[in-house]
């Protein structure tokens, strides 16, 4: 392939070019694959708990820390928003499905915990959620399914690797 002016680009960036454009296919088939996954089961939720993604993510957090979460945890864990995570627990609290704790050490703070209700609700849930990720997964061949999750543990673990920006 030759430049804007005419003068033929080397071997070298051609093939680098053809390299950054593979990258490029596999990120975007990537994020096909994460966005089809997800709709299916925000729909599942949704027609099955009438309930949302985002509500299941902070029940599934809260059921992995038993001993609650404070606010901030809980925004880190589920990378939104503060703001986001005060709507979501407002709701839920009124709902009966999570409460709210004082912190003996802190008089200011609080932790978030699931109620014996909501532990109830998320372990259904949880249950359906599993299966259906098992049914959508499973028209890849159980060795596939090994080497992708091998594949992709390297590449979270080069990218965990990299430094961060600014």
């Amino acid at each position: 392939m030759s430049s804007d002016i005419g003068v033929p680009e080397p071997a070298a960036a051609e093939e680098g070019r053809a390299k950054d454009h593979a990258s490029l296919r596999l990120w975007l088939r990537l994020l096909a694959c994460h966005n089809l996954i997800e709709n299916r089961l925000r729909n599942q939720l949704r027609l099955g708990f009438d309930t949302t993604l985002p509500r299941f993510d902070l029940m599934a957090q809260l059921a992995r820390y038993p001993e609650g979460l404070k606010m901030r945890d809980l925004s880190r864990l589920l990378m939104v928003s503060g703001g986001n995570v005060t709507g979501l627990v407002d709701r839920l609290v009124e709902e009966g499905l999570i409460e709210r704790r004082d912190d003996p050490r802190d008089r200011r703070a609080y932790s978030v915990h699931l109620t014996a209700a909501g532990e109830a609700s998320f372990a259904g849930m949880a249950e359906h959620h599993e299966r259906w990720v098992v049914d959508l997964l499973d028209g890849l061949p159980a060795d596939d399914r090994a080497r992708l999750h091998d594949i992709l543990g390297r590449l979270k673990t080069h990218l965990a690797t990299l430094p961060p920006l600014g």
